[in-house]
């Protein structure tokens, strides 16, 4: 069985010694393969596509296109680099790798998401190195790693969105073999693992398709990272439909998390989004997670029918992120402006219904009616974070939430996040109480790294700490290479006691997750909890789950006790910053989860 997903772009090993490679370059009226053996003429088709089947480059060799003009350019659907964006690509075989785990694959209800950034998660900074870690998540309750986008960008470091060559995994991690390494270990361990695609921009660094192909971007639009894509031609549609279907393939990944797609606009009759959801389900029989982020709070994309997703299996709640926030650390700028009054209502209100914006009129939106209603979806269909790389890397310090709310705040939303129903994910090195902050970093060179480094320091003038230019001069540069090696997570304080602490308090709430909520969700139930209690600090919520049983979440952000013990089976509780085996009042800084069994 071959592990090679079909590709209308891109070199394709036939298995005879030869390989076919194609690209479309309707601007270009000859196009050579460059080969270690010489240039070879490729022909032209129909549509502005060039093709040619040769043995000239082995597997594992390099080859490039060279253009009408003698410039050359890497292939844009490699699927790995000899070196950087700019430079050769090399032919893969992606029937060499002979994996080594059964793996059938795993429901989403049992998900809790562990995402993290390959660059940044070791000292090594490698899919390999990366394997060694796995057996720690595994251990405290993690189901599934959802890696920050891989496909190869210009420089050595950064965040991955900035990706250019969409099927090339990041050569400064390793191999495309490392990376399957990766999953294969992960599988060994009860992991899933998930990976972020970018199909809403390309990045500035080493994208060439607009030299031999204009139509591949629509000149009348732009996005906030620069050109829009033209979804609608037939051939760049290809390019993009098949991607995930070649990630899921080759690296029998587990799902996929979809990147700002509200900035994915399509005219065609059928959304590029709807063709791509489309299109997995009906090549997949196995379990595959789709996931989305998007600001604009939809559910038409998140259809479920009979328990489960047609489409796209869930989106991200950044409304839940956005209302905890606020009541823990104090903040009220920029978007959080949404979230400040009724902050108790609203807190509620996203772990019952999902959405807190399901229509209303939103501040942060120019006072403009933002969302759909969420009550007739499941909520495993919400994505639930305290934080993410986001929320943490686009702070001017890339400080974490424990830096910026008390310890036991932090274990409050802690607890509220890993015992409800939503699916939870959690930022590497949060499980530990990780200190290091995750700044924005890149490794672009001239007036690209000036200007980046610039309008970095300029998104943060509208700030009151940053008024003042001087001030905006002490935000990291994202190009130094300090900021990246200040942003690496520091392992040794998982041994520490305080880490010790932290790691037990994770384990211990995942295994109250796994043990007596996870076996009652389902894709139909809960659709919506109920609110109890929305005042003063306090807020009190209930779910019917799949089996008729109710539970109950008992939440106290005072510092004040709030009064006894609520009726039923206590699963978990916390309080004042520690695990509480037998609560004997609601204390402060409190969280209590109750059971009435069917």
């Amino acid at each position: 069985m071959t592990n090679a997903s079909p590709t209308t772009w891109g070199a394709t090993v036939l298995g005879d010694g030869r390989a076919r490679f194609r690209l479309w370059a309707p601007d270009e009226t000859a196009l050579k393969l460059r080969t270690d053996a010489g240039d070879l003429p490729m022909n032209r088709i129909e549509d502005g596509w060039f093709e040619l089947v040769t043995d000239a480059v082995p597997v594992g060799g390099s080859y490039a296109f060279v253009l009408d003009d003698g410039f050359v350019v890497p292939d844009p659907a490699a699927r790995a680099q000899a070196g950087d964006v700019h430079g050769p690509s090399r032919l893969v075989d992606p029937d060499a790798y002979v994996w080594k785990t059964e793996w059938a694959g795993r429901p989403w209800r049992e998900t809790v998401i562990y995402e993290m950034h390959v660059g940044t998660f070791t000292p090594e900074g490698t899919f390999r190195a990366a394997i060694e870690k796995l057996p720690h998540l595994a251990a405290i309750g993690i189901t599934a790693v959802e890696v920050l986008p891989l496909a190869q960008f210009g420089g050595r470091r950064g965040w991955g969105y900035d990706g250019v060559l969409l099927y090339a995994p990041h050569e400064c991690y390793g191999t495309p073999d490392d990376f399957r390494a990766f999953v294969d270990a992960a599988h060994a361990e009860g992991l899933m693992v998930f990976l972020d695609v970018v199909y809403n921009h390309f990045g500035p660094d080493g994208n060439y398709l607009g030299k031999y192909a204009k139509e591949f971007f629509d000149a009348g639009r732009h996005t906030p990272w620069g050109a829009a894509i033209a979804f609608d031609n037939p051939a760049v549609r290809a390019y993009f439909v098949e991607n995930p279907i070649y990630w899921l393939t080759e690296f029998r990944l587990d799902g996929l998390r979809f990147d700002a797609i509200d900035h994915i606009k399509d005219p065609s009759e059928e959304h590029i989004l709807r063709m791509m959801a489309r299109k997995v389900r009906e090549v997949f029989d196995r379990p595959v997670h789709l996931h989305t982020e998007d600001e604009r709070n939809v559910v038409f994309l998140h259809p479920y029918e009979g328990g489960k997703p047609k489409l796209f299996t869930a989106e991200w709640n950044d409304d839940y992120h956005n209302v905890i926030h606020p009541i823990a650390t104090g903040d009220t700028e920029g978007y959080y402006i949404d979230f400040t009054e009724h902050r108790w209502e609203k807190l509620g209100r996203a772990m019952t219904e999902g959405f807190i914006f399901q229509g209303e009129p939103s501040k942060g939106h120019s006072n403009e009616p933002r969302g759909e209603d969420s009550r007739d979806q499941p909520l495993i269909a919400c994505v639930a974070f305290n934080q993410n790389h986001d929320q943490v890397g686009n702070r001017a310090f890339g400080e974490r939430l424990i830096d910026l709310s008390e310890r036991e705040m932090v274990v409050v939303f802690t607890a509220v996040l890993l015992l409800s129903p939503q699916i939870p994910l959690l930022w590497m090195g949060e499980e530990w109480g990780e200190t290091n902050p995750f700044c924005f970093f890149c490794d672009f060179d001239g007036e690209l790294a000036a200007a980046v480094r610039k309008g970095r320091r300029n998104e943060f003038s509208k700030f009151d700490a940053f008024i003042d230019p001087d001030s905006r001069e002490d935000i990291p540069d994202p190009n130094a290479l300090s900021t990246f090696e200040a942003s690496r997570v520091d392992w040794a304080k998982a041994g520490t006691a305080e880490g010790r602490a932290w790691l037990a308090l994770y384990a211990t709430l995942l295994g109250v997750r796994s043990r007596e909520i996870v076996p009652r969700l389902t894709g139909e139930a809960p659709k919506v909890g109920k609110v109890l209690r929305a005042e003063d600090g306090v807020v009190d919520v209930s779910w019917t789950l799949a089996d008729g049983s109710v539970m109950s979440m008992y939440i106290n952000m005072t510092t004040e006790d709030v009064g006894p013990v609520p009726e039923g089976e206590v699963l978990a509780a916390v309080a004042g910053g520690e695990l509480v085996a037998q609560p004997t009042s609601r204390a402060g800084h409190s969280v209590i989860l109750t059971l009435d069994r069917a």
